[in-house]
């Protein structure tokens, strides 16, 4: 399982969190607008990052720039 080797990989970029306004889902317990997230996976629709928790986590990519 490749997602498991994902906190220890090297970060790929980072990106800065635009907002964190969600229709859907509860995403300001652990995204920080304004906060830069080092970014270790990508993939067409979502992005994973280490978010406020420590852990990594997938998120849309309309919350970040």
């Amino acid at each position: 399982m490749l997602h498991n080797e994902w906190l220890n990989k090297e970060t790929i970029k980072t990106v800065t969190c635009k907002h964190t306004d969600a229709a859907k889902f509860l995403v300001s317990n652990v995204l920080t607008a304004g906060k830069e997230y080092e970014v270790k996976n990508e993939t067409e629709e979502f992005i994973f990052v280490v978010d406020n928790t420590g852990k990594i986590g997938g998120f849309y990519k309309t919350y970040f720039e």
